[in-house]
């Protein structure tokens, strides 16, 4: 039996897609993990795969506190070379972050095959570097293959969890009538800034009988402070596919994997990148949504928390109108949301890794 080892670590858009592969691999393969002591994969990974935890964080840059880090690379590295040993590893996929690169260059040393997936219009640091040592990189987005070079590559998609792909009906918690459907989501670890933009603006919207599921994160000091019989606020829900599927507009962020589901759904989006992301990829994804026609794109910065408002109003004025030659804005862009989106990618990666197997 063939035996891969996935290397995921941290954010929703590292871990979904990487989940998303494996849960589509045939059952004629083994599958392993290595992720990160008190990341998000120690709460989704243990419950359908044999999880290994190696410490390891991102190169600071010079000083004493990179001199330490690099050591704990070089004991990472050590580490999942014994687990690549032991485990007797055929193929090593992995989805960017820290722990990506202790994988590949394990991988390399012990010479095994690599598949890096790279989700972000802009790559990340890792993918950049050593993207050109890997078999394989494949990408979510056409675009990043400029900022590459000395990589062998393929454009796939990125994948998406295969419960958005089924048709769901609205969870019964959701706010009823006939209004406008609005989801508001910040990620998988929330988004207290973006959460305040919204609340600075949603009575408005509440009172013109907009419903409005916020999905707040864990961090979140004003969680249900705001009562509306339109709203409702939890701090997470499984029922994102669900969500998505019948909103009529999203508010979120714009990691690759929200991007992701995003486009599978077809949802209209208010995008606001957050301005702390590394090499700010979130805007570079955001900038590809927004130039298909797909998505609006409202920075995160003080003069901008009106510019959410009168985007919202636009985009809710022209889908509610009656006016017969009124241009509905919103069902435009959920057609041009939907060719953001690789129906396949979960298949393709699949191939690649038994293709890279065979070969190997």
């Amino acid at each position: 039996m063939p035996r891969l080892l996935i290397a995921a670590s941290g954010t929703g858009g590292h871990l979904f897609p990487a989940l998303a592969v494996a849960d589509s691999m045939s059952s004629d393969w083994a599958i392993s993990w290595v992720g990160v002591p008190d990341r998000l994969e120690n709460r989704l990974v243990p419950n359908k795969y044999k999880l290994f935890k190696v410490d390891v964080s991102r190169l600071q840059g010079p000083g004493i506190r990179n001199f330490f880090e690099l050591f704990r690379l070089l004991f990472a590295i050590k580490k999942i070379c014994r687990i690549l040993k032991e485990d007797s590893i055929d193929v090593v996929f992995t989805t960017g972050g820290y722990i990506s690169a202790p994988a590949i260059l394990a991988a390399k040393w012990c010479g095994l095959p690599v598949l890096l997936h790279e989700s972000n219009a802009f790559p990340g640091q890792v993918t950049r570097l050593l993207g050109r040592f890997c078999d394989l990189v494949a990408l979510g987005l056409p675009i990043a293959k400029k900022r590459l070079s000395g990589c062998r590559i393929v454009v796939t998609g990125t994948p998406v969890r295969s419960a958005f792909f089924e048709k769901c009906d609205l969870p019964d918690w959701v706010p009823i009538g006939a209004g406008p459907l609005i989801v508001v989501m910040g990620g998988s670890q929330g988004a207290v800034a973006l959460n305040h933009m919204v609340r600075n603006i949603l009575p408005t919207f509440l009172e013109m009988g907009c419903r409005v599921v916020h999905l707040t994160g864990d961090n979140d000091s004003d969680f249900n402070k705001l009562n509306h019989r339109n709203l409702v606020e939890k701090k997470f829900s499984h029922e994102v596919p669900s969500l998505l599927q019948n909103a009529d507009l999203a508010i979120s962020r714009a990691g690759a994997g929200a991007l992701s589901e995003l486009a599978v759904c077809g949802t209209p989006s208010v995008l606001v990148p957050y301005p702390q992301a590394k090499d700010r990829h979130q805007d570079a994804n955001a900038l590809c949504a927004a130039e298909m026609g797909a998505a609006v794109i409202v920075h995160q910065h003080h003069p901008q928390q009106k510019a959410l408002g009168e985007v919202l109003m636009h985009l809710l004025q022209s889908h509610l109108s009656e006016e017969s030659n009124s241009t509905d804005i919103l069902c435009d862009m959920k057609q041009a949301m939907r060719q953001l989106a690789n129906q396949h990618s979960s298949k393709i990666l699949v191939e690649i890794i038994n293709s890279i197997n065979c070969r190997n």
